[in-house]
């Protein structure tokens, strides 16, 4: 399933992961994770533990958005390899709407199941 759009449902995968991926830029600029990296707090703010507690608790999401981002980004790069839509596992096609639901699946249902 090389090409960009499903002829089995004409579904744009590469609009449907672009979108994904600026959507996970998005929320991870908004949480104050963009290009740069971490979190930035004023040093002079006072490092109260609800302060430390929602620290670690915005750096948790930001790493969750990161590996999901990370995935998108490489279902992209199989999407112009031309590998995207296949199992990495098994070789099989994924199922176009497995695919629509999750565009950056890598495995099919049956590889999924098996874990």
């Amino acid at each position: 399933m090389s090409s960009d759009v499903s002829p089995e449902t004409s579904v744009d995968f590469r609009a449907l992961l672009e979108a994904e991926q600026a959507d996970l830029r998005a929320q991870l600029a908004e949480l104050g994770f963009g290009e740069a990296g971490g979190l930035n707090y004023d040093s002079n703010f006072a490092d109260t533990s609800q302060v430390t507690a929602e620290r670690g608790e915005a750096e948790a999401l930001a790493g969750k958005l990161r590996d999901a981002l990370g995935e998108v980004e490489a279902a992209i790069t199989r999407l112009e390899e031309g590998t995207y839509g296949s199992c990495e596992r098994c070789g099989k096609p994924i199922a176009p709407a497995r695919l629509e639901a999750k565009p950056a699946a890598r495995r099919c249902i049956a590889c999924v199941n098996q874990q």
